[in-house]
């Protein structure tokens, strides 16, 4: 069956139409946006740490995975021993046991933070065995409504909504944490 002809039998089916609303939807608004973020982070699998501005992120990354030995990352001021920038291919970074990404939009309302292809190498957020996003505290929204208005799609033309580890569960309902990419996701919010 072709396309339009899919497309006309669902037609048939539709008994009364709506117009769209002419006023736009408003998204959900919290009380306290970044606690919300923080919660809704914690639900979906993710650590939470607040940092200020002032404090050492490389101790803050470092203490929180002790036993990592590989650390990956583009993001300034941060110290690793891979760069995403630098690497000739992506299988450079198999092996990286953490990978540092920046975020540019937290979202209160399910977690989720949009992370622009800022670097060369975007599958360092998905090959890292841990993967740890820094977000600015200001820049933490109540809803998708907002985060979409603020998206400005970065010069390289990728990037990802990440929300907490990956995770998928089979027939079974057996829960397999890193199967697609980062088997743990910290959060760090500075500011």
């Amino acid at each position: 069956m072709k396309k339009e002809q899919l497309f006309d039998k669902l037609r048939q089916g539709v008994t009364r139409q709506f117009d769209m609303p002419t006023q736009p939807v408003d998204g959900i608004v919290y009380p306290d946006v970044v606690q919300q973020f923080i919660e809704m982070s914690k639900t979906v699998g993710s650590k939470v740490i607040e940092a200020k501005t002032t404090d050492d992120l490389n101790h803050i990354i470092r203490n929180a995975y002790p036993e990592a030995k590989v650390f990956a990352s583009s993001v300034k001021g941060i110290k690793a021993d891979l760069n995403p920038d630098t690497v000739s291919t992506p299988a450079e970074l198999n092996g990286t046991d953490v990978g540092i990404v920046q975020g540019e939009i937290g979202v209160a309302e399910n977690g989720c933070i949009w992370v622009p292809q800022t670097m060369k190498e975007r599958v360092v957020c998905f090959i890292s065995e841990e993967l740890v996003i820094l977000i600015q505290r200001q820049h933490i929204v109540n809803n998708m409504h907002e985060a979409y208005k603020r998206i400005e799609m970065p010069e390289k033309g990728y990037g990802v909504f990440i929300s907490g580890p990956s995770k998928t569960a089979d027939i079974e309902q057996a829960l397999v944490m890193g199967a697609q990419a980062a088997r743990g996701v910290t959060v760090v919010i500075v500011g």
